[in-house]
């Protein structure tokens, strides 16, 4: 990579390229991973430096790029203009929280630490409606949750699975 990176995220987009996006010691920076060349280019910084946010490959082919240490807000890239755009805030700040699209193209984010002097996890979760461009609080999961896992079933639905502060539980979102 041009950038050392920890706590970053990496999307395989749907030409084959794979974003590769902030990070500890990142910066805003982010870069395109071209499999065919084996070579790192960087393409447009984020609005936003972020340490261990969520990136989610939407229904057009952009990616939600959301939350991070101590970070409510979110953003989106367009490869077809290797550009970030804001994209509102989520309604708690979260990271170490999971991410997942689901049936409808919208993009459940669920759980997550809001800050690094707790280490209980947020019972929240919300919905990203890349339509609308808005974050709607959909209410809280059974327990709270950081560094767990999302999951999209067959069915459409969603296995939330272990995490710090639940390691052995899971529950299930069912979309409407």
């Amino acid at each position: 990579m041009n950038t050392g990176r920890a706590g970053h995220t990496a999307t395989l987009l749907a030409d084959g390229t794979v974003l590769v996006a902030g990070g500890w010691r990142a910066g805003n920076t982010a870069e395109i991973y071209d499999p065919e060349t084996k070579k790192f280019t960087p393409t447009g910084a984020m609005t936003t430096q972020r340490w261990w946010p969520t990136a989610t490959l939407l229904k057009d082919g952009r990616v939600l790029v959301a939350g991070g240490l101590r970070i409510a807000s979110a953003e989106i890239y367009d490869p077809s203009t290797g550009t970030f755009e804001p994209t509102g805030n989520m309604n708690a700040v979260r990271y170490g929280h999971a991410a997942k699209l689901i049936p409808n193209g919208q993009v459940l984010i669920a759980g997550g630490l809001f800050d690094t002097s707790s280490d209980l996890g947020l019972a929240s979760a919300e919905l990203y409606d890349p339509q609308r461009q808005t974050f709607t609080a959909i209410g809280n999961m059974t327990g709270s949750r950081s560094g767990h896992t999302a999951t999209l079933l067959l069915d459409g639905s969603v296995l939330i699975a272990g995490g710090y502060t639940n390691p052995t539980s899971a529950e299930l979102f069912r979309p409407e």
